[in-house]
C-alpha cells in the first residue's frame, strides 16, 4: 500500500503526517511550490517520503496523475491512497481506507465526510450543492463528492491516468465517469476535520468553482441544446412538410418522428452515453413521448387555468417537462445496468488507454 500525497507550498503538517504514517510507502509530490518551500519537502523525506519535483505548479489533478504514473512505474501492484497535505485527513482514517482497498473489488473508496460540528459555511454549502448536483446528473448518491481521502486498488491506476482534468475537477471527472461506466465505489466513513477555519486550502472560489461544476452541467447542457436542436428541426419540417403536401396533421406527424428520432440519437450518443441498447432504449423514449405528449396537453390546460395566462403557464409547462424529461431519460430510458464484476471490465479500458501518458 502506497499512501500519495499531492502538495502545493505545505507548512510542517506534511511532515507531521509522513512521520504518522511510516509504516506505509509514502509518495508526496511537489506541485511547484517554489524554492521557499525547499525545507519542508526536504524534511518530508527524511521523514521517509519518496519526493517528487513539478517544476512549476499544474494542479491538483496533475500532480495526482504524476504520482499515479510514477507508482505503476516503480511500484507495480500496489494499490494507493491519496491524501491531502494539510493535516485534515486523520493516520486513522487514512489507515481505515486504506484496510477496506486491500479487500474490496470497489473501483476506489471514499473517506466521506458527515459535515457535522464546526464546518466553514462555503466548504458546507458547497459540498451540499455538489452532492445534490451530483445525484441529479447521475442517479447516484455520493455522501461527500469532493472528499480528497481516496483509495484506489492497483488495477485502475492507469485508468485514473487516463481521465482528464489538471485541476480540482479531476476528482469529480474520476466520479462520473466511474458512474457512467457502472464501477463500484465504496465509502467509508472518517471524521470532518477543518483546521484554522480551512485556510490552508488553495481552493480558488471562483476560477475552481467553474471547472468543477462544468462537467457537472455539462450533461444537462448538452440535453438543452439536443432539446433546442430537435424543436429547430421539429419547425423546419413541418413548414418544409406542409408546403409541400398541403397537409397539416400528416406534416406535423411526420416531422415531429423525424425530430424525435434526431433527438433520441444525440441523446443516446452523446447526452447519456456510453451507448445504451437499442432494443431497451428505443421503446422506451417512445413511451416517455406519448406520456410527455398527454402531460403537457394537461399540465398546460391545468396552468392556464390557476395563472390566467397562456404565455406563464406554457413557460411553466416546458421547464417542468425539460427537467422531468432529462431525470426519466437519464434515471429509465438509458440508464445502463450496474457492472456486477467490475474488474474484468475495466481491464479491458485500461489495455485501451495504457499508452495515454498523463
Amino acid at each position: 500500500m502506497i499512501v500519495l500525497i499531492p502538495a502545493y507550498q505545505p507548512d510542517h503538517r506534511l511532515v507531521q503526517i509522513c512521520s504518522d504514517l511510516a509504516r506505509y510507502r509514502i509518495v508526496v509530490v511537489d506541485d511547484g511550490s517554489g524554492s521557499a518551500y525547499t525545507e519542508v519537502f526536504e524534511a518530508a523525506r527524511q521523514a521517509g517520503a519518496e519526493v517528487i519535483r513539478l517544476d512549476h505548479n499544474r494542479g491538483k489533478g496533475f500532480a495526482l496523475k504524476t504520482g499515479f504514473a510514477h507508482i505503476a512505474a516503480r511500484h507495480p501492484g500496489q494499490d494507493v491512497v491519496c491524501a491531502d497535505s494539510d493535516g485534515q485527513h486523520r493516520p486513522a482514517d487514512i489507515a481505515a481506507v486504506a484496510s477496506r482497498v486491500a479487500v474490496t473489488e470497489a473501483a476506489m473508496v471514499l473517506g466521506v465526510r458527515r459535515f457535522t460540528g464546526n464546518v466553514p459555511a462555503r466548504s458546507r454549502f458547497g459540498n451540499t450543492a455538489t452532492r445534490v448536483l451530483f445525484r441529479l446528473v447521475t442517479g447516484r448518491s455520493v455522501t461527500d463528492t469532493q472528499t480528497g481521502l481516496r483509495g484506489y486498488p492497483s488495477w485502475v491506476l492507469n485508468w485514473l491516468g487516463a481521465t482528464p482534468g489538471d485541476r480540482f475537477e479531476y476528482e469529480l471527472r474520476l466520479l462520473l465517469r466511474a458512474v457512467r461506466e457502472g464501477l463500484a465505489i465504496e465509502e467509508v466513513e472518517i471524521a470532518t476535520v477543518y483546521l484554522d477555519g480551512n485556510r490552508s486550502s488553495h481552493f480558488r472560489p471562483l476560477q475552481d468553482s467553474v471547472r468543477i461544476y462544468r462537467p457537472l452541467l455539462g450533461s444537462i447542457f448538452a440535453f438543452a441544446g439536443s432539446s433546442l436542436l430537435a424543436f429547430a428541426a421539429d419547425a423546419a419540417l413541418l413548414a418544409v412538410f406542409v408546403t409541400a403536401s398541403g397537409h397539416l396533421i400528416a406534416s406535423a406527424v411526420a416531422a415531429r418522428l423525424v425530430s424525435a428520432t434526431l433527438n433520441y440519437t444525440v441523446n443516446r450518443r452523446t447526452v447519456f452515453g456510453p451507448l445504451a441498447p437499442h432494443r431497451y432504449a428505443a421503446p422506451r423514449y417512445a413511451a416517455l413521448a406519448l406520456v410527455s405528449l398527454v402531460a403537457n396537453v394537461l399540465l398546460l390546460r391545468a396552468l392556464a387555468g390557476t395563472f390566467g395566462s397562456l404565455p406563464v403557464a406554457k413557460l411553466l409547462t416546458e421547464l417542468s417537462l425539460f427537467a422531468a424529461g432529462f431525470v426519466v431519460q437519464r434515471a429509465f430510458v438509458f440508464a445502463r445496468t450496474h457492472r456486477t464484476t467490475p474488474r474484468p471490465q475495466l481491464a479491458l479500458t485500461v489495455a485501451a488507454g495504457a499508452t495515454r501518458q498523463p
